[in-house]
């Protein structure tokens, strides 16, 4: 008998560095499996965090994410963006 795994779920944030980052897609289950795939297919980095996907799928299509999430969300921005090498203006790697 296999596990019943709860049905995977998918937030996708989009953020135009102006304003704070909005819910631009989120669903379960094979929606969240058609937000990945096509993530995947514009290579857009993946980050998985079940408590911060739960949190940010509570809120409506098109809502900025509250300000008590900046924190999350901004750890998450900086680490797709050194991902796809993009970094702020006037960074300098101190590593």
């Amino acid at each position: 008998m296999k596990d019943k795994q709860p049905p995977k779920s998918a937030v996708a944030l989009h953020y135009d560095r102006k304003n704070a980052p909005h819910i631009a897609a989120k669903g379960h289950g094979e929606l969240a499996e058609a937000i990945i795939a096509l993530a995947e297919e514009h290579g857009v980095p993946l980050h998985q965090d079940k408590e911060l996907s739960a949190l940010l799928s509570q809120l409506e299509l098109g809502d900025e994410i509250p300000r008590e999430l900046y924190i999350a969300v901004a750890e998450v921005l900086a680490f797709a963006y050194m991902l796809t090498g993009k970094f702020p203006e006037g960074y300098q790697d101190k590593g």
